[in-house]
């Protein structure tokens, strides 16, 4: 070969017809880091070492790093946003594990592991809501189905002003009213109602089943997730952490039960006290209240404000007397039944249990109010234990 050919692919190379020519230098660079390259291989370096850091002070990273955590921040909300009915939903189902967690753990202190625990307060669970279903629903439909055959009886006692109804009806026209708001929906409208609240209610046993099935699996998981949420504080600060955490645990449990046991209390007595004035539907207005009593403060009152409206079919004194009763109900709830099982165990003022409700139920409903108050005893110790004292040092 004549020396002064060169090898295709070395520096000084000539390019063949109908090739471009490539810088040297460019060629010369990508030479000497393959011989570098080929050397730390055989050394056993087979990724090399890492290079000289990027400059974080330079304007481009900084605008670089800046724009990527906008971005990333931006991505975030969208998810949260997009998710937030389905955190919710898990959200609640957590909250329902923590309240169920005390009866499992006194079952395991009874000698059960705690997945038989669990199936054992599981089970329980089922049949105590599935009793209750199979004892109300017959009513409900017998008293739905009367209520049904009796709308043309209330329709006529409308347009009798001597009735109670028929009263109410000439100082505030409800008849007028009513009709005009029927007159107002077309086919199209009742229609699309109909749809709607098909949907409503499918959502709702979707979201109940969904609920039920997280909280059973939450309930099983609870020590793992307990330690999960442990673990990512930091160790010198942990065994406080965990004291914290215990504290709000307990709170959250001792929350759900009483809460549950207030609202066994207000249908009872809702129950006994329809049958014995005979208002109508004693077992469906019994259950409403009940449900509604789960939101604490408004919840039975609410209640109480719809039970005496339907007290009105049987007379002015039995109404009055119905929310005279719910009247002192709130209080034998407020001073009586609710410091005696929930506000130990809580430990929240009155002033601060409204105010949470209040803020719960505008910022998520039903769900938002139901965990007001436990939420509020978390951030309570969080204050008392934590920022307090560090603001008292300062």
């Amino acid at each position: 070969m004549d020396a002064t050919q060169a090898v295709p692919g070395q520096p000084g190379a000539q390019p063949k017809a109908g090739e471009q020519a490539e810088p040297d230098s460019r060629a010369e660079i990508v030479q000497a880091a393959e011989l570098e390259a080929a050397e730390l291989r055989n050394d056993g370096a087979v990724l090399g070492s890492p290079g000289r850091p990027i400059n974080r002070r330079s304007p481009f990273t900084i605008g670089l790093f800046g724009a990527a955590g906008v971005g990333v921040a931006y991505v975030l909300a969208r998810m949260l946003v997009d998710a937030a009915s389905v955190l919710v939903l898990i959200g609640l189902a957590l909250f329902l594990a923590i309240g169920l967690d005390p009866a499992v753990q006194w079952l395991m202190r009874r000698g059960l592991p705690r997945w038989a625990a669990v199936a054992v307060v599981a089970l329980v669970s089922v049949g105590v809501v599935a009793g209750f279903l199979a004892a109300a629903i017959p009513p409900l439909a017998a008293q739905g189905t009367q209520f049904a055959h009796e709308l043309p009886g209330y329709a006529a006692q409308l347009r009798d002003h001597s009735t109670t109804l028929g009263r109410l009806d000439a100082r505030l026209h409800l008849q007028d009213r009513l009709d005009k708001a029927v007159s107002s929906l077309s086919a199209g409208d009742v229609f699309g109602g109909l749809l709607g609240a098909g949907k409503v209610v499918l959502s709702a046993t979707a979201s109940t089943l969904t609920v039920l099935v997280l909280t059973v699996y939450l309930l099983a998981d609870l020590p793992r997730i307990r330690r999960l949420i442990y673990r990512l504080i930091p160790a010198s600060r942990r065994p406080r952490a965990i004291l914290l955490g215990d504290e709000m645990f307990t709170r959250v449990g001792g929350f759900v039960l009483g809460n549950l046991l207030t609202s066994l209390i207000a249908g009872v007595g809702t129950f006994v006290w329809l049958v014995v004035f005979h208002v109508p539907y004693p077992v469906l207005l019994a259950i409403a209240v009940a449900f509604l009593d789960l939101v604490p403060v408004v919840g039975s009152t609410v209640g109480g404000i719809l039970v005496s409206l339907i007290a009105l079919t049987v007379s002015v004194p039995v109404a009055v007397a119905t929310l005279a009763f719910y009247i002192v109900y709130r209080l034998a709830e407020d001073y009586l039944i609710v410091p005696k099982i929930i506000g130990r165990t809580v430990q929240v003022s009155a002033t601060t249990t409204i105010l949470a409700v209040l803020l719960g139920g505008a910022v998520l409903g039903f769900v938002g109010a139901l965990i007001a108050i436990p939420v509020a005893a978390a951030i309570g110790i969080l204050l008392r234990e934590v920022a307090f004292p560090r603001l008292d040092r300062g």
